[in-house]
């Protein structure tokens, strides 16, 4: 991107834009000269009052996922229920143990496929749904399910294991079906506000993750009871996920907030600030609209294609290292049977560092917003995370079959790869999903919400999957 004079830029308190006196040439179709974000000069913008719209959509991001990372971090509360364990019969072995070898990729299908098919369904929804609707359904479904699984921790599930492992398999789908529903609704949605509200979202979502570590490894040192700290997960999951509702319902009594929400009329603009071609007539964006048709998919494709390959391929490469390759490099000394080096190296060097560094990532793009959503540096960075591949591969992984070299002889480099991986796919991942509902029109912001949570699952999914053959080539 070429150097601006700073004469040449508007500052706001979420970015900074280029004015229209600068030049168009390059970004014209960009995020610099989206309306969206530069309100028209006959109002007048309300200010965002002690950052209440920012609290909230960081805390709509912890609780899409927080419950999300609970269910799927409890591991231990997973092995003893299905393990038959609650209360078998004197001499006997736990039975359905086939269960338990399996649970794990029921898990995973039962989280990717309905996550997909919901992805679709969102999108379709767009305009036949109302938002408001779609985010407070799913928000209500996704704390029911956790109610049922709150109960069931301290039910004695040892003489119907098969059926408790049916009832967990489909909340589980039913969870990531509607915490899939609400968290691309609510990322469309922030399309119509600021950057720093989408990056405050997205933000959310890993500090939901970080603290998902904390407690895991709070549980992991204090624990005596595996049912005790799983109840004290699950609860603390309905609470956020109770909160979330309230928030959502605050929302648009914010003057801030309720600025961004409302439609744009054509009758606003005045002076040399016309109402672009592809900006949003009256009908395509009022609420209660009457002609609920499909947002066209094409146009969006078109205009997010160089993004969507950047979050496809950021997500790629996290997934296929994160936590396949992670969770097996142990520590060097792990012969001395020392804590460190045995308990806590994986839960601390993986999961909260990983999450951790993740979460700086993303929140460092509320200051910093570079390179631009046109610049080839964008795609050129995600290029280059695959140098991860094989330095995640050559640190002390274990077992190893094929490649015997380990060339990174210390624990200091699992740490500082794990940071660096963590670090960069929360800077580049978050700033390509901020741009995409930018560059379009302000009627297809949302729906181009849910195709990048599309991208960004596709990666998640591709990755993933070649995780598997990573591990046997190792």
């Amino acid at each position: 991107m070429a150097i601006i004079s700073e004469d040449d830029f508007r500052h706001t308190s979420n970015s900074t834009y280029r004015t229209a006196s600068s030049s168009l040439r390059a970004d014209q179709e960009a995020l610099l000269e989206k309306l969206l974000d530069r309100p028209p000069p006959s109002l007048q913008r309300p200010e965002d009052r002690f950052n209440g719209t920012y609290i909230i959509f960081f805390s709509l991001g912890i609780g899409g996922l927080l419950p999300w990372n609970f269910f799927v971090t409890a591991q231990e509360y997973w092995i003893f229920k299905l393990s038959n364990c609650s209360s078998p019969a004197a001499g006997e072995e736990p039975k359905d143990s086939d269960i338990l070898n399996y649970f794990e990729s029921y898990l995973a299908v039962a989280s990717t496929v309905p996550s997909v098919l919901c992805l679709a369904l969102n999108f379709l929804l767009v305009n036949r749904v109302p938002i408001r609707v779609r985010v407070l359904a799913s928000l209500t479904v996704m704390l029911a399910i956790f109610i049922v699984m709150t109960v069931l921790v301290k039910v004695d599930t040892s003489s119907w294991t098969r059926s408790f492992f049916t009832i967990t398999i489909i909340c589980m789908a039913i969870l990531s079906g509607t915490s899939t529903i609400f968290n691309s609704s609510v990322f469309g949605m922030t399309g119509s506000f600021p950057m720093r509200n989408s990056q405050a979202l997205i933000s959310g979502g890993a500090m939901g993750g970080t603290l998902s570590a904390v407690a895991s490894l709070v549980d992991l040192a204090v624990a005596s009871d595996v049912t005790d700290s799983t109840l004290a997960f699950f609860l603390t999951a309905d609470i956020f996920l109770a909160l979330c509702i309230g928030l959502y319902l605050l929302l648009p009594r914010l003057d801030y907030a309720r600025y961004y929400m409302k439609p744009v009329w054509p009758t606003v603009f005045s002076g040399e600030e016309q109402l672009p071609q592809d900006s949003p007539s009256p009908t395509s964006v009022a609420p209660g609209s009457s002609d609920p048709q499909t947002p066209p998919l094409g146009p969006i494709l078109k205009k997010t294609t160089g993004l969507g390959f950047c979050i496809i391929y950021l997500f790629f490469i996290t997934s296929l290292i994160f936590p396949a390759i992670c969770t097996n490099i142990e520590s060097l000394s792990k012969g001395s049977g020392s804590p460190w080096s045995t308990k806590f190296f994986v839960p601390l060097t993986t999961f909260l560092l990983y999450n951790f560094a993740d979460l700086c990532g993303r929140q460092v793009t509320a200051w910093i917003q570079v390179p631009g959503p046109r610049s080839k540096a964008l795609p050129g960075l995600a290029l280059l995370r695959t140098c991860f591949v094989p330095l995640f591969v050559f640190c002390n992984y274990q077992p190893r079959g094929h490649l015997h070299t380990v060339l990174f002889q210390s624990d200091v480099y699992p740490v500082l790869f794990t940071s660096l991986l963590g670090l960069s796919n929360g800077y580049l991942s978050t700033l390509a999903l901020i741009y995409g509902p930018k560059i379009v029109p302000r009627e297809l912001a949302e729906a181009t919400g849910v195709v990048m949570t599309f991208y960004m699952g596709l990666g998640l999914v591709l990755g993933s999957a070649c995780s598997a053959l990573l591990v046997h080539l190792i």
